[in-house]
Order: structure tokens, then C-alpha cells, then sequence
């Protein structure tokens, strides 16, 4: 798809009609986005690392991740809703440009302060992805939102899970700066790409003030039953998704295991096998099977842990747990967005960015709660924190799957 040359141009984007998004399109922004929440994860293998550097004691290090989750959901509320009304190619890009800058001042951080505070504005910044996202929602023909969704938000699953790859094979061969360097430069690569890509819809002027906008995610929770639903079971997977990632490196980099990092990083190569199964959880949405699907991936979820919990017996068990666990929190996430984003096509950004704010508090919550289980009750109780979030998450959707029945 070509960038309209005329900027001065006005197109709704309640007009856009696209009989289809090229399979190009979508990659690109499944790559983008990918990327872009990478950044976000660079730092969960690297805990070890920072740890020693900056002198941040084990039991409290996971707070460098719930920093920058945080500073994400301020992002999603504060950032994502400007999607509405704004010029997204420029938005977009600006986005992805000031990422750059970001991400260089993290790499070349001198003490904790300068550290924290980068990371919490890679963390504000990365939720271009969501913006990208709702684009690309709104690029799609009707018929084919969920398969496009799926897509988009596989890159984002898949960039999670590759970003302890990267991060950790990085950290072994030039040390953990040279993590946030090369994304920087990578970032800007993709900058250069989507100048020349994305197609540049201009925004009717709205009435609505910046406050008045903010304001409306929240009538939007209290008027769509289905948002409120879909989004406290994303905090609930998200918070079982963190609870594993954030501490695995823990019992893995110890004895009697004592994995050097790439080996550790390399365990996110055999989640992205799970989440990619999990694409087509938007296509059988698209035809209607949202529940269905959403009740067997939690079951999914709930298994995982067990296998999860022979961590330190058997690595086998883990990669089983593992592929399980990222394949049942995808397929959630994509029916999930499937399932919202048609309820308001004027504010498919909204919508996004009310739903993935659930998200952050899920993945900040997970996060630390998993670091201190650790500290204090070890591998063992981690594992049972996570079999209990996905119990509750299964209650739960027992409870309201009445309520956004669609089949």
C-alpha cells in the first residue's frame, strides 16, 4: 500500500475501504510491532546483569520491569487514544523516532536513576504498537480483521518472546548495552520503511478536547460489556505471562542449572512456536468460535503450569510448559481484540488502548509478585502463583461467558 502523495488531503478513517491488506502490509506491521515491544523485554534476561551493575538487590529487581509496564499503560492511556483523531502515519513514525532516542540513552546509562527513567520511557513509548494495531484494524476488510489481527499480534507475542533471544545472545558477544544500541538502530531502519509504506489518512477536526478524549476510554468501559470482560481476563493471562518470564532467568542462571544467557534467551525461541500456532485463534473468531476458543486456552494455560512446575528437574518439561502456556496466551489476546475492536469502528484506538491498560497492570503486577515469590518461597512458589492466576482467570470466564456469547 502507497502513502497518499497529497498530505493536505482530508480521509476519514470511517471511510477507508479496503478489500484486502496485502500479506507485505501486514508482516511489516507484525514486524514493527514486534519490534517495537521488544524494548520492553530486552531487560527481563538481563536481570542478573543489572543487578550486579547498579547494585539492585534480587528481591526487588523485578522492579525494573514494573517500571517500564507502568509507564506502558500511562502510554496506552495517555498515547494511544490520539489514534482517533490524529494523523497515525505521523504519529507512528514520531513515536518510533523518539523510541530511538530513548533507547540509546538506556544503552549508555551511567547509574540506576538515568537507567530507570529510560526504561520507563521506552516503556510510554512502545505502545505505538497498539496504535499500530487499531491501523491496522481499520486497513482491513471486515472479513478478514480477524486473520490481520492475528497477524499484527503475533509480531507482537513473537518480538516478546525473541527479545530474550536477542537480549541474551547480544549480552554473551558485546555485553547487555550493546541490546539497547542495536534496537535503536533497527527501530530506525523501520522508521525509514514506514515513510514509505504507511498511507497518510488525515483526521476530521474533533470538538472534543484533549481531557474530554481521555475521558471517553472510560464511558467506553462503563457503556461495553464485552471491553470490561475481554480486559480483566487480559490482565489475568498477562499476569501469568510475566509471572513466568520475569523470574524463569532466576532458576535458570543458578545452580544446578547455571544456563549462560543465549541458552536462557533461546527458551523464548520455543515460545514463539505456541504463539505462532496461536494466529489462527482470530480466524476461528472471525467465524464465531471465540468462546470455545477462549474456554480450551485457558484450560491450556492452566496445564502449562504443572509442566512448568519440573523446571529444575527436567528441561523438557519446561519447553512443553513453556509452548503451552504462550500458545494459550495468544490465542486468548487475538479473540480477545477480535472480539472488541468491531464494537466501535469510530474508536478502534479507544478501544485498544482501554483494553491493553489491563494488559500493563497485568504485566506490572505479574512481575514483581513473581520476583518476590521467588525471593521468599523459590521456584515452587512462582509455579503456584501462576497455576492460581489461571485458575481464577478459568472461573472467571466460566462466570461471564454467558454474557459475550457469540455462538
Amino acid at each position: 500500500m502507497k502513502a497518499n502523495s497529497n498530505r493536505g488531503a482530508y480521509i476519514s478513517s470511517d471511510s477507508i475501504r479496503v478489500t484486502s491488506m496485502s500479506r507485505n502490509v501486514t508482516l511489516l506491521f507484525a514486524a514493527a510491532c514486534g519490534m517495537s515491544v521488544a524494548n520492553i523485554y530486552f531487560a527481563q534476561p538481563l536481570l542478573d546483569q543489572l543487578s550486579s551493575e547498579f547494585g539492585i538487590d534480587y528481591s526487588i529487581i523485578g522492579i525494573v520491569i514494573t517500571i517500564t509496564q507502568i509507564f506502558y499503560g500511562l502510554g496506552l492511556l495517555l498515547l494511544v487514544p490520539l489514534g482517533d483523531f490524529l494523523n497515525q502515519r505521523l504519529l507512528i513514525i514520531g513515536q518510533m523516532l523518539l523510541s530511538v532516542i530513548v533507547l540509546v540513552i538506556v544503552g549508555t546509562a551511567s547509574n540506576s536513576t538515568i537507567l530507570f527513567a529510560g526504561l520507563a520511557l521506552v516503556g510510554l513509548l512502545a505502545v505505538v504498537t497498539q496504535t499500530l494495531v487499531a491501523f491496522a484494524a481499520s486497513m482491513a476488510a471486515p472479513a478478514e480483521r480477524g486473520r490481520v489481527v492475528g497477524i499484527v499480534t503475533s509480531g507482537i507475542v513473537v518480538g516478546i518472546l525473541l527479545a530474550r533471544s536477542f537480549a541474551g545472545i547480544l549480552t554473551d558477544v558485546a555485553g547487555w548495552r550493546s541490546v539497547y544500541l542495536v534496537s535503536a538502530a533497527l527501530m530506525l531502519f523501520m522508521v525509514c520503511m514506514f515513510f514509505r509504506v504507511l498511507p497518510n489518512i488525515e483526521r476530521e477536526v474533533k470538538s472534543l478536547s484533549y481531557p474530554q478524549l481521555l475521558r471517553t476510554v472510560f464511558i467506553l468501559f462503563k457503556q461495553e460489556r464485552i471491553l470490561r470482560i475481554r480486559s480483566v481476563l487480559a490482565l489475568l493471562i498477562f499476569a501469568d505471562f510475566s509471572i513466568l518470564w520475569t523470574s524463569l532467568v532466576l532458576p535458570l542462571s543458578t545452580p544446578p542449572l547455571s544456563l549462560s544467557h543465549s541458552a536462557i534467551g533461546a527458551l523464548g525461541l520455543v515460545g514463539v512456536a505456541g504463539a505462532l500456532s496461536a494466529a489462527r485463534a482470530g480466524k476461528l473468531a472471525d467465524k464465531g468460535y471465540g468462546q470455545r476458543t477462549t474456554g480450551i486456552a485457558l484450560t491450556l494455560l492452566l496445564i502449562s503450569w504443572l509442566f512448568i512446575s519440573y523446571t529444575e528437574q527436567s528441561l523438557l518439561a519446561l519447553v512443553i510448559g513453556i509452548v503451552l502456556l504462550d500458545l494459550a496466551v495468544q490465542a486468548i489476546h487475538v479473540t480477545n481484540q477480535t472480539m472488541i475492536l468491531p464494537l466501535r469502528p469510530e474508536a478502534r484506538s479507544r478501544l485498544t488502548a482501554g483494553y491493553m491498560v489491563f494488559y500493563s497492570i497485568g504485566s506490572a503486577s505479574g512481575s514483581i509478585a513473581s520476583t518476590q515469590m521467588y525471593a521468599h518461597y523459590g521456584w515452587i512458589g512462582v509455579c503456584l502463583l501462576g497455576a492460581s492466576v489461571s485458575a481464577l482467570a478459568l472461573l472467571f470466564w466460566t462466570m461471564t461467558r454467558r454474557d459475550t456469547a457469540s455462538e
